[in-house]
């Protein structure tokens, strides 16, 4: 069993990394690089945003350890680097969207 008990200090490192999650935009480029690696010109033209914008949030990302990149010439490309972060939004999109679960529906 998982302890479920956390520090201040753990708590507010995961209050930030689910804040990170929390832009849709953000959002957005990890579930577009869970299943296969994107440069970071696609990343924006799929998003719509712009190339500064779009590295700005990839920079994020990285730093919190949740993608990571690699630089083949001039193109960089973006992959998952944390496997449970992976596995929890595989969870949830599996608990919102598969099972017919309605987020704004409170008549539970």
């Amino acid at each position: 069993m998982v302890e479920t008990s956390l520090h201040i200090d753990q708590t507010t490192e995961l209050a930030e990394t689910f804040g990170l999650l929390a832009d849709p935009t953000r959002l957005s480029i990890v579930v577009a690089c869970m299943d296969q690696e994107c440069s970071a010109g696609e990343i924006a033209e799929k998003l719509g945003s712009s190339p500064s914008l779009t590295s700005h949030h990839l920079r994020l990302l990285r730093s919190a350890r949740i993608l990571k990149s690699e630089r083949r010439g001039k193109q960089i490309f973006y992959t998952m680097a944390d496997d449970c972060v992976r596995s929890v939004l595989e969870i949830m999109i599996e608990h919102i969207f598969t099972h017919g679960h309605d987020p704004l529906d409170d008549s539970e």
